[in-house]
């Protein structure tokens, strides 16, 4: 979708200003999903909830972001790109005002639900104004502006968020959003209120709209509750699993048959499209789960502060800054399936390596698995929407990336709740099995109590109380261990249907952008 107008184009100092507007906008949005990860322990122990609790900040902003994203087209053909682009800025802006104001769990996770629901549209938005703002033979400076930031957003956030959690307060994780969405919603409307695109009457699927929202939102209830309340054995658990199916086989059937769906089941038709997309939805979950895992295990039971554990996360970012550039070329040349298989195999060593860590290992030692998946950072995501966009026609295009981002953006929130529901689950198994030969008669354990007790910590009961604490990290050491090992595994099994597509290449990558 490109930006038509009259109005004559912007240039100097103007065009500059614009871009950069744009830019932050996308910086902006990209960054508020990755800036709360390394906060979650602050904000869950300033509103006094669990830290698994807290990783509701992180799901309830996918979830209503993915449910959005659908709508988007919509929008942007009823009100004109600009329009919605603006609107979806200062609405965004305006929500993180909230979530910084927010006074307790459920508030935070309602503005957050706010949030994620009103910036469906930036990305796209700020999308199609840059390549709008340059000519056809400059189409690559604009592409190129927009994947820089959508790529150093994710080495900001979590550094930003640990400094700000440290030295700050966690509110300002949001409130740092207010004077950048200001300004690039104002400076937007200045220069691009008469540079819109046209605008036409469209049916909206309301009845598809609804019945995503009942699915989505029941299954990602369902799978945050589900650890609390002990899975099917809790009534609850077993109606939100039911209400879930059930409207979304409603859903399935109703976009299949509706005239204007809000999602094109059709695309699937395409071996591509649905080979790929598994595989895009299958990769970045696992990837999203161990990107919710590191800071939350750094920072809860390895010692780590937010600061140090967001400069622990920061290299991936760093490296797929650095290494984006030379596949975009490469992709030219080279069967994407090639280079994707290059992403899902640093992936998988990127976990192999975490696998093997130990709770005093070196800085050192936690960054270099983060180094490895630089590498499939900079390379998956572009190779797999070659592949998955290869063969459409270009006006399906736009939809096309419009139903794999729901897709991935939704999965991501799904492998956040089984993430923490894994983590949890197998530290108690672990714990267990740890127990059974810590027993009081032990005189290993005997050994270690009067060993506590003549090093000046208190009594026997102080000594066996660092001793548990100890037991419990260790616990979650063995289930993070676990964690990585089966996300190694697991990242592997998508190369299967990544070779089961037809070879592409990356000409419908700046389709998607049009």
């Amino acid at each position: 979708m490109s930006v038509q107008s009259a109005a004559a184009p912007l240039s100097g100092a103007a065009k500059a200003v614009v871009a950069l507007a744009l830019a932050f906008g996308t910086f902006m949005q990209v960054l508020d999903t990755s800036i709360a990860n390394v906060a979650i322990p602050t904000i869950a122990g300033n509103l006094g909830v669990s830290a698994d609790q807290g990783t509701w900040v992180i799901t309830s902003f996918a979830v209503s972001n993915g449910i959005s994203v659908p709508l988007t087209g919509w929008l942007m053909q009823r009100y004109g790109v600009v329009r919605t682009f603006v609107a979806s800025v200062l609405a965004f802006t305006a929500a993180s005002l909230l979530c910084g104001a927010a006074w307790s769990l459920p508030s935070l996770v309602l503005f957050r639900v706010l949030q994620g629901a009103v910036s469906g549209p930036m990305i796209p938005g700020s999308q199609a104004l840059l390549l709008g703002l340059f000519p056809p033979e400059k189409k690559g400076t604009a592409l190129g502006i927009w994947s820089i930031t959508t790529l150093v957003a994710p080495v900001t956030g979590p550094v930003l968020g640990g400094y700000i959690s440290d030295n700050w307060s966690w509110p300002w994780i949001f409130y740092i959003n207010v004077p950048v969405g200001v300004f690039t919603g104002l400076l937007c409307a200045r220069y691009l209120g008469r540079r819109d695109t046209p605008t036409r009457r469209l049916p909206i699927d309301t009845v598809g709209l609804g019945l995503l929202m009942v699915w989505v939102g029941a299954l990602q209830v369902m799978l945050d509750q589900g650890k609390d309340l002990d899975w099917f054995a809790s009534p609850a658990i077993v109606v939100l699993g039911l209400l879930s199916l059930i409207a979304f086989l409603a859903w399935l059937i109703w976009e299949l048959t509706d005239r204007h769906p809000m999602v094109d089941l059709s695309l699937f038709a395409s071996r591509n499209f649905a080979l790929g997309t598994v595989a895009y939805c299958l990769g970045y979950a696992v990837f999203f789960g161990n990107i919710v895992l590191l800071p939350l295990w750094l920072q809860t039971q390895i010692g780590y502060t937010a600061t140090w554990a967001g400069l622990v996360a920061a290299p991936a970012g760093v490296v797929s800054v650095l290494v984006a550039p030379f596949v975009g070329r490469a992709l030219g040349k080279t069967d994407a399936r090639l280079v994707a298989t290059i992403g899902f195999l640093s992936f998988a060593v990127s976990f192999f390596m975490r696998a093997g860590l130990t709770a005093d290992a070196s800085v050192a030692a936690f960054v270099l698995p983060q180094l490895v998946m630089g590498i499939g950072m900079g390379t998956f995501f572009v190779a797999m929407l070659a592949i998955l966009l290869d063969g459409l026609p270009p006006e399906r295009v736009p939809s096309a990336s419009g139903v794999s981002n729901f897709l991935r953006i939704v999965a991501s929130s799904f492998a956040t709740s089984i993430t923490t529901t894994f983590w949890d689950r197998h530290e108690a198994l672990h714990q267990t099995h740890l127990a059974e030969h810590a027993s009081q008669s032990s005189p290993s354990l005997q050994q270690a109590l009067h060993a506590l007790v003549g090093l000046g910590v208190g009594d026997s009961v102080a000594a066996l109380g660092i001793l548990a604490q100890g037991l419990v990290h260790q616990a979650y050491l063995l289930s993070a261990l676990d964690y990585f090992w089966i996300s190694g595994w697991l990242t592997l099994m998508p190369l299967v249907l990544v070779w089961l597509t037809r070879r592409s290449g990356a000409a419908t990558v700046a389709v998607a952008a049009e």
